[in-house]
Parts: C-alpha cells; sequence; structure tokens
C-alpha cells in the first residue's frame, strides 16, 4: 500500500481573506529551527532513514518560501522511493526561476500554483499578494526550469463573479502549461476574515451551483477530466498524493496542525508552532478511520464506491432502504449505479452532504 507523507510550512507573506488554515503570516522565509524540527520528526517516526514515501507534499502556509536547500535536505530525510511524486505549493509572487530551478535539482517534480482569478481586482479583494502577470511568470519559469506537471487553482463563485472571469483564468492556466486543475467553490470560513466580515457581491446558492457546473463542463472541453469534485486532470496526471487520502490509505503529516492516518488511526499535531519547535506538544489521537470515512471519501471521486470492495474491506452492504435511495438518486440525475460501483454525477456531488446524510 502507497505511504504519503505530508510537510505542513505555516509560514506565509499575509493571511489571505479566504484563510482558516492554520499559518503564521508576516514571514518572508521559513526559520532554520522549524526545518530542524522536521528532520527531528522524520527521524523519529523512520529511525534510519526507512520511511520511503511514495509521495511526499509540501502544503501550507506558503512552502515556497523555503530554499531549494532546505528542500532537498527534507526529502533526502525521507528517502523517497523512486519515481516518487513530490509536490510543492507555491505563490507566484515568491518564486524566481533560480529558485524553480533549485526545487527542481532539489527533486521536486510537480509545482502547484495558487492563481484563483486572473483579475488583479479580485485579487486584492481575496488578500491574494500577487498579480495576474506574476502568475503567467511563474508558470514560465517553471516550464523553462523543466517541470512537466504542472496544478493550478482557481476559485470559483468569487464577489460579483462572472463566467468571463473563470474563462480568463482557465486561459491563464491552461495557456500556462497546466496538467492538472484544481477548480472550488469559495466557502466563508467563520474564523477567516472574510467569515467576520463577508465580502460584496457573493453569488447565491443557486449562482455559485451554476458557476461550479459550468467549470466542470470547460474544464472537460479543455482536456481536464474531473476525477475528483474539486480536481481535473489531463490523462496520467491525476495528484497521486491527494489520492492517498481519498482511497484512506496511510499518510503521515509532519508539521504544526499537520494531521495524519496510519494504520486506520488518525492524530495530529496541535496548531502551535512554538510547541513544535520546541518539541513540548506530542502528536494527539484523533479516533478511528473506518467504513463511514472511506463511503464519504471514495464518494468525492468519480469513479465512485466500490460495493464489492467495500463489503471486501470492511464487511459492510447497503441495505435495501440505502439502495432503494441510490435508485432515487440515479432517477433524478445525481448518481450512477450498475449494481456494484456507486458514483455522484456532477450535480450529485454539488449535494453531496445531504446525499451522504442519508446514506449513512
Amino acid at each position: 500500500m502507497s505511504l504519503g507523507l505530508y510537510l505542513h510550512i505555516p509560514y506565509c507573506f499575509s493571511k489571505c481573506r479566504y484563510c482558516d488554515f492554520y499559518s503564521r503570516p508576516g514571514e518572508r522565509g521559513v526559520p532554520e529551527a522549524y526545518v530542524e524540527a522536521l528532520l527531528r520528526e522524520l527521524h523519529r517516526f523512520a529511525p534510519g532513514g526507512s520511511l520511503h514515501p511514495d509521495t511526499v507534499y509540501f502544503g501550507g502556509g506558503t512552502p515556497s518560501l523555503l530554499t531549494p536547500r532546505q528542500v532537498s535536505r527534507l526529502i533526502e530525510a525521507a528517502a523517497p522511493v523512486p519515481g516518487a511524486e513530490i509536490t510543492l505549493e507555491a505563490n507566484p509572487e515568491t518564486v524566481t526561476g533560480e529558485s524553480l530551478r533549485g526545487f527542481r535539482a532539489a527533486g521536486v517534480n510537480r509545482i502547484s500554483f495558487g492563481v484563483q482569478s486572473a483579475r488583479d481586482s479580485q485579487l486584492r479583494t481575496l488578500g491574494r499578494p500577487h498579480t495576474a502577470r506574476q502568475a503567467r511568470a511563474a508558470f514560465a519559469a517553471a516550464r523553462q526550469a523543466g517541470f512537466e506537471n504542472i496544478s493550478g487553482d482557481i476559485m470559483l463563485a468569487l464577489p460579483h463573479y462572472t463566467q468571463a472571469e473563470f474563462d480568463e483564468t482557465l486561459e491563464l492556466i491552461e495557456t500556462g502549461g497546466a496538467t492538472h486543475i484544481s477548480a472550488y467553490l469559495l466557502k466563508i470560513e467563520p474564523d477567516s476574515a472574510f467569515g467576520k466580515k463577508p465580502p460584496e457581491g457573493l453569488p447565491t446558492t443557486d449562482e455559485a451551483a451554476d458557476f461550479y457546473l459550468y467549470a466542470v463542463e470547460q474544464l472537460e472541453h479543455h482536456g481536464y477530466r474531473q476525477y475528483e469534485i474539486s480536481n481535473f486532470a489531463k490523462p496520467g496526471y491525476e495528484g497521486r498524493h491527494n489520492l492517498i487520502y481519498w482511497d484512506c490509505g496511510d499518510y503521515l503529516g509532519l508539521g504544526a496542525a499537520a494531521h495524519s492516518c496510519m494504520g486506520g488511526k488518525r492524530f495530529y499535531y496541535p496548531a502551535d508552532t512554538a510547541a513544535f519547535l520546541q518539541d513540548t506538544a506530542a502528536p494527539v489521537m484523533d479516533g478511528d478511520c473506518g467504513a463511514e470515512d472511506y463511503l464519504i471519501l471514495q464518494l468525492r471521486l468519480r469513479r465512485g464506491l466500490s460495493l464489492p470492495e467495500y463489503r471486501r474491506l470492511y464487511g459492510k452492504e447497503f441495505s435495501t432502504a440505502q439502495l432503494a435511495f441510490v435508485q432515487n438518486c440515479v432517477k433524478t440525475g445525481y448518481a450512477e449505479f450498475d449494481g456494484k460501483t456507486l458514483a455522484l454525477t456532477p450535480a450529485g456531488l454539488l449535494v453531496q452532504n445531504s446525499i451522504l446524510a442519508q446514506l449513512l
């Protein structure tokens, strides 16, 4: 079974207005002490460098604030298997041709740019520090640095949103050479700046749904096949790291606020950078990952939930009432079901939570 390694880099220039992830804004780099703490935890979980993950994912925060040397040290300590997918999230304004060449030489083979929008006015509304011009330059520099596996993020249903804004953003990312696109609806999180003071001009729920369905249609038309609620890829470029999450595989998360699931047991580090640096807060156990988690995560995927596999792994079968509900979902266009595999359609993915509530 595959093993994923997630390294959380909480540092960033500034906090985006929609963000409620644990981060430390106001930084221009990643302290060497934090890298040493990550190396300490890697050694703790894999004495002698025996971890050998199939994927490594630098998430944040803004991982592109790491230096290529810091990235190289962490990859070397993790000792990923040959051919491992190694992803680094990057903000366009933080990279240069030199830093991208350094990341590529360090072993990063997949770069993921947080673009969100091709309109500078929208980027300012979101609190993003980059411009559309910087995003275009970052894609060009990544290609010149030798990256072939490039991902870009698009945010949908932003304030005063239009289909034209989506088209412009898709054009920027596709022209930039992206082989993978994450397209997701803006969600107003209570602990974010938007949660405390929502922006004007937010689309209604129905309008947001229409933007989502339009995005799915356009991305498919441009050759980006939907394989998960918010993720689309050219054939062969699906994100291997996140598929480990959705398949309920083993993943180890290191860093302040990082989450893990190993051997069906979940645990996480407290959201406290100082405690992580000083090694004063042990990971907190967070329950088991079982049949319910598997069903929820598999139904995020367009390929859907295999009932024979569900039975093999967890001894679970759908009841007569559940099967009747599934048939009703098929009739209303929310699902496809051939007797063995239940897969939600794009319309069904929009109301996934309601469908899960009935199934569970």
